[in-house]
């Protein structure tokens, strides 16, 4: 195997990140209404309009989540992390609000940031993870 010098990467960010999900409207509803996600793009494009880009994201995030048909497989099975200072009181804002998939508890390893999963209706992964300390 040959290492050859590559300059360095111009990618500075995760943009996007992306779930198959078996119904559009219904994932915003869920993203939107249960978790508090906003919209951040909804366009139509395709020779007639018949396809839709619609992406989320909680408020103030660079980074975003597009909802999209799945590409010749089923929905579901993708996963993102998302951070929060305080993986308590989100665990028991998103337990109040109810009809969310989610971990009955927080989960504390050693050497990992407390966590929970939660999952979207179409069995896509959410990690809600403790955000590091500032430095």
């Amino acid at each position: 195997m040959t290492h050859t010098t590559h300059s360095p990467t111009t990618v500075s960010n995760i943009g996007v990140a992306m779930f198959a999900v078996a119904d559009q409207d219904a994932a915003l509803a869920f993203y939107t209404e249960k978790l508090g996600f906003e919209v951040r793009s909804d366009t139509r494009f395709g020779e007639h309009d018949e396809m839709r880009w619609l992406e989320v994201a909680p408020p103030g995030s660079r980074a975003r989540l597009a909802l999209n048909p799945p590409m010749g497989g089923e929905p579901g099975g993708g996963s993102i992390g998302v951070e929060t200072p305080d993986v308590l009181s989100e665990h028991a804002r998103l337990s109040a609000i109810g009809g969310i998939d989610l971990d009955p508890e927080p989960m504390r390893t050693p050497g990992a940031p407390l966590m929970f999963m939660l999952r979207d209706p179409d069995g896509n992964h959410i990690a809600v993870v403790e955000e590091p300390p500032a430095s």
